[in-house]
C-alpha cells in the first residue's frame, strides 16, 4: 500500500505551486479588501488547461481523476489563496459534473468546452431560503410550455452569480403533491443566466469577499428544453452523483488551508522572541502546533482515501463525508491556533491568519453541516436508526 503521490501527481502539485506564486499573500489580501473577483487567477488556470483536469479529453479536458483534482485544489489553498482561490474555480471543477455524466453528447460538446476555456462562467443554484439542507423540498418551479420552461423562484447563497453568464439550476417540474416521494419531480437545467428575468443581490458575509454569494429572485426566466440535463423529474438523483466529488475537493482545499495556517504559525513561533527566547521553544506553543500537524496529516490521508475510492468506482459516500467533516474541524483548529500563536498580530490583516480563520468557517458550515454528516455516518455506516 503506497500513500505517496505518483510522479504525475507530484508534477501537478509543482505546476500549480508555480502558477500560484504571482498570486501571493498580498494579492489575496487585496482581493479580501476590495472584493474584486480574482478573474486573472481563474484565467491563468484556464490558460494552462487546469479547469478541465477531471473532464474527458473529448471535451477538451485532461481526463484525469478526482485524486488529481484534489492535488490541484489542495495546492491552490496551501499557496495562501485559501478558500477564496479554491471557491473561484470550484464550480467549473465539480459543479458541471452532471453534464459530463448525464448530458447528451451534444450537450457535452456544447456546454463543457466553454467552461474549461473560461469563456463561460457558471453558477450553481440549488439552495433556497426556506429549505436549507432539505433539498427535496425545493419550491422553485419550472413549468413547460412547448419547447421551453418558464421558471419562477428564489435561490440563496449562490456563489459567483455576479460574474456568471450560465446557471446550473434545479427546479420542481412536478408539484410535490403529485409525486410519490419528494425526491421525484425535480429537474436539472444548465442554461443562460438571464439577468432581465433574474434579480441578483449580493450577500455581505464574514469571509471570502472576492467570491460573491447571492440571493437570486427568478421571475419568468425562459429555459429551452434542450438545456435540461437528463430526464424530467430526475434532477435530484443527478445532483446526488456530484456530491461526493464536491465533498472530496472541499476537504482537499481545507487541508491546504490548514497547512497554510500552520506554516504561518510555526514560522512566527520560530522567529518571535519574548523573554529572551523564541516562543516556539515553549511547549505551550509547540504542543498545539504539533497536534495540528498530526491531525492535518490524518485529514490528508482521509481525503485521498475518499478520492481513490471514487476514482476506482467504489462506494465512497462515507469516506467523502468523513473527509469533509474531519478536514473542516481540523482546519478550524489550525486557523484558530494560528491566530492564537501570533497573539495580537494574529488579529492584524497583514499577517493573513485572520483571513484564513474567517475563510475556514465557510466549509465548516456548508455545503453540509457537521451534524448532518454525523447523522449520515450513524445511519449508513453504523446501521443506527435515522434521526431526522
Amino acid at each position: 500500500m503506497d500513500f505517496s503521490f505518483s510522479a504525475d501527481q507530484v508534477q501537478i502539485r509543482e505546476s500549480i505551486e508555480k502558477l500560484c506564486r504571482p498570486f501571493d499573500d498580498q494579492y489575496w489580501l487585496d482581493r479580501d479588501t476590495d472584493g474584486r473577483f480574482p478573474e486573472e487567477f481563474c484565467q491563468a488556470l484556464a490558460k494552462d488547461g487546469w479547469l478541465g483536469i477531471a473532464m474527458p479529453e473529448a471535451v477538451g479536458g485532461s481526463g484525469l481523476g478526482i485524486s488529481e483534482a484534489a492535488v490541484m485544489v489542495q495546492a491552490i489553498a496551501e499557496s495562501g489563496a485559501a478558500n477564496g482561490g479554491v471557491s473561484s474555480v470550484s464550480i467549473p471543477l465539480f459543479g458541471v459534473n452532471p453534464i459530463n455524466v448525464f448530458g447528451t453528447d451534444d450537450q457535452k460538446q456544447r456546454m463543457l468546452p466553454p467552461v474549461i476555456r473560461r469563456e463561460d462562467i457558471p453558477c450553481f443554484a440549488v439552495t433556497e431560503p426556506n429549505t436549507g439542507l432539505d433539498t427535496t423540498r425545493l419550491t422553485t418551479r419550472a413549468v413547460r410550455h412547448g419547447d421551453h420552461y418558464i421558471v419562477h423562484g428564489h435561490k440563496t447563497w449562490i456563489s459567483t452569480a455576479q460574474v456568471a453568464n450560465k446557471i446550473m439550476l434545479i427546479a420542481r417540474t412536478t408539484p410535490e403533491a403529485e409525486t410519490k416521494r419528494p425526491i421525484d419531480g425535480l429537474s436539472l437545467f444548465y442554461t443562460d443566466l438571464d439577468r432581465n428575468t433574474c434579480e441578483i443581490r449580493r450577500i455581505d458575509k464574514m469571509g471570502r469577499k472576492c467570491v460573491d454569494s447571492n440571493e437570486l429572485f427568478i421571475d419568468g426566466m425562459k429555459v429551452p428544453v434542450a438545456d435540461r440535463i437528463g430526464e424530467e423529474g430526475k434532477g435530484f438523483r443527478y445532483l446526488l452523483h456530484g456530491l461526493n466529488p464536491e465533498r472530496i475537493l472541499i476537504a482537499a482545499g481545507l487541508v491546504g488551508l490548514g497547512r497554510a495556517a500552520l506554516k504561518k504559525a510555526t514560522d512566527y513561533a520560530r522567529e518571535r522572541v519574548v523573554f529572551g527566547r523564541p516562543i516556539g521553544q515553549n511547549q505551550g506553543v509547540q504542543h498545539p502546533l504539533a497536534k495540528i500537524w498530526i491531525e492535518l496529516e490524518a485529514a490528508h490521508l482521509l481525503v485521498f482515501r475518499a478520492a481513490a475510492a471514487y476514482d476506482n468506482g467504489e462506494q465512497c459516500g462515507a469516506f467523502a463525508n468523513a473527509a469533509k467533516y474531519y478536514a473542516a474541524e481540523t482546519t478550524f483548529n489550525a486557523c484558530q491556533q494560528a491566530v492564537m500563536t501570533l497573539g495580537g498580530m494574529g488579529y492584524a490583516k497583514e499577517y493573513h491568519v485572520e483571513r484564513y480563520f474567517r475563510e475556514c468557517m465557510i466549509h465548516r458550515l456548508a455545503p453540509i453541516s457537521p451534524q448532518l454528516i454525523l447523522c449520515f455516518i450513524a445511519e449508513k455506516v453504523l446501521g443506527l436508526a435515522k434521526s431526522y
